[in-house]
C-alpha cells in the first residue's frame, strides 16, 4: 500500500465530520516581512511596536490577514486539496491579535454538502478555527469550496446547506483589550481620515494597481503552505493555467485599500466573501471600496466601518452587469469590519 495521499474528495466528507489539521506553525518576524515584500502593506499597527504601543497594544501584531492566511492554509490538505475552486466567507471573526512567538493550529468542522448537478463535484462548508498555543481561538470563519469527486458515480453526501448570516452585528465584534485610539497619531498613520469622516454609501477608488506576477503568487501560496493542485499544478486544470490563491487577492486589495483607508487598521470580522471570476498571472489588479455601515464601540477612540472591497481587472465602481451576475473583470467581493479611529 502506498504511503502517500491524494487527499480527500467531496465523496468522502459527512456532516458533523470534525478536522484536525495537522503541522503547527510557529509565527516570526520573517511572516512580516515576507508579507509586506508580496503586498503594498503599509498600516502603522502592523509596523511599528511604538505605534502598537501608543494604541495600547503590547507590541506590534502581525497582520490579521498573516494569522487568517496561516490558519487557512493548515485546512488545504484536508479540505480543498482537490478543489475547482475556494467560492466564498462568511460569520468571519477576528478574536485575539497573533504576535511572533505565537503559535497556531487549525480544526474544521464540516457543516454543509451539497453535490453539484454535474455529478463531478459538490459543495463543501467548513467553519474553520485557528488556535494559539494556550488554546485561544484567535480567529474563525465559515468558508465553502467546490470539490472534485473521485468516483462521478460515487452516491453523494447526504445534502445540507448551512443558514449562515449575512452579517456578524457590530455587538458581536471584539476589540482587542486595551486598544485605545484616544493618542492616535495620525501623521505617523499616514491620512488625516477619521470614523466620522467616512459616510454610508461613500465610494472610494484606491487609484493605484498592481500586475501579478507568477513568482509572486507562487510564493505566497507557499509561505502560507497552501497546497491545493490548483495553484501548483499547470496540468491540474484544463486551460494550463495555474489559478490564483485567493487569499492573495484579498491581502493586494487590503493592501491597496491603504490610499484612502490608511486608518483603517484592524479587521475585526469578515461578513462575507466571494472570489467572483479566477485571476491569473499578468492580470493587473485595482481595488475600490464602499463605506456599508458605520458603529460605535466600547472602546476608547474606537469606531467600526463596515466596508464592501472590491478587487477588480476594470473600472472602480463596476459591480454587477444588468443581468445581476458579477461584471466579469470583478476578482473579489468582500463585506468586513474593520477598526478605524474616532
Amino acid at each position: 500500500m502506498s504511503k502517500t495521499t491524494a487527499g480527500r474528495f467531496f465523496e468522502d466528507y459527512r456532516i458533523g465530520q470534525v478536522i484536525d489539521h495537522a503541522v503547527p506553525r510557529t509565527v516570526s518576524g520573517g511572516e512580516r516581512a515576507l508579507y509586506h515584500a508580496l503586498y503594498p502593506a503599509r498600516g502603522a499597527l502592523y509596523s511599528s511596536d511604538e505605534f502598537a504601543r501608543a494604541c495600547g497594544l503590547a507590541a506590534s501584531p502581525v497582520d490579521d490577514l498573516i494569522a487568517f492566511h496561516i490558519v487557512f492554509g493548515k485546512s488545504v490538505p484536508d479540505i480543498s486539496l482537490n478543489a475547482v475552486a475556494n467560492l466564498g466567507y462568511a460569520a468571519g471573526r477576528f478574536l485575539r491579535p497573533v504576535y511572533p512567538g505565537d503559535t497556531l493550529q487549525s480544526r474544521s468542522d464540516i457543516i454543509g454538502l451539497k453535490q453539484n448537478s454535474n455529478g463531478k463535484s459538490g459543495v463543501v462548508y467548513v467553519r474553520t478555527r485557528g488556535r494559539n498555543q494556550r488554546g485561544d481561538v484567535v480567529l474563525e470563519y465559515v468558508r465553502w469550496v467546490m470539490v472534485r469527486k473521485r468516483d462521478p458515480d460515487a452516491p453523494a453526501p447526504g445534502t445540507l446547506v448551512p443558514d449562515l448570516p449575512q452579517v456578524v452585528a457590530a455587538r458581536d465584534l471584539v476589540i482587542p483589550e486595551g486598544l485605545d485610539f484616544t493618542s492616535y497619531d495620525f501623521t505617523a498613520a499616514g491620512e488625516p481620515h477619521r470614523w466620522g469622516d467616512y459616510t454610508v454609501g461613500e465610494r472610494i477608488d484606491h487609484v493605484d494597481g498592481v500586475t501579478l506576477e507568477e513568482a509572486e503568487h507562487m510564493l505566497a501560496t507557499r509561505l502560507w503552505q497552501n497546497t491545493a493542485k490548483v495553484h501548483f499544478d499547470a496540468t491540474f486544470r484544463p486551460d494550463g493555467k495555474r489559478l490564483i490563491y485567493g487569499g492573495h487577492i484579498i491581502s493586494l486589495a487590503r493592501a491597496l485599500s491603504f490610499n484612502g483607508l490608511a486608518n483603517a487598521q484592524m479587521i475585526a470580522a469578515i461578513n462575507g466573501g466571494a472570489h467572483a471570476n479566477p485571476c491569473f498571472a499578468g492580470d493587473t489588479v485595482r481595488a475600490w471600496s464602499e463605506v456599508l455601515d458605520r458603529a460605535e464601540t466600547p472602546a476608547p477612540g474606537v469606531g467600526a466601518l463596515r466596508l464592501r472591497l472590491v478587487a477588480t481587472k476594470g473600472a472602480a465602481g463596476v459591480l454587477r452587469g444588468d443581468d445581476g451576475k458579477y461584471d466579469p473583470d470583478v476578482l473579489l467581493d468582500l463585506d468586513y469590519w474593520v477598526l478605524v479611529p474616532r
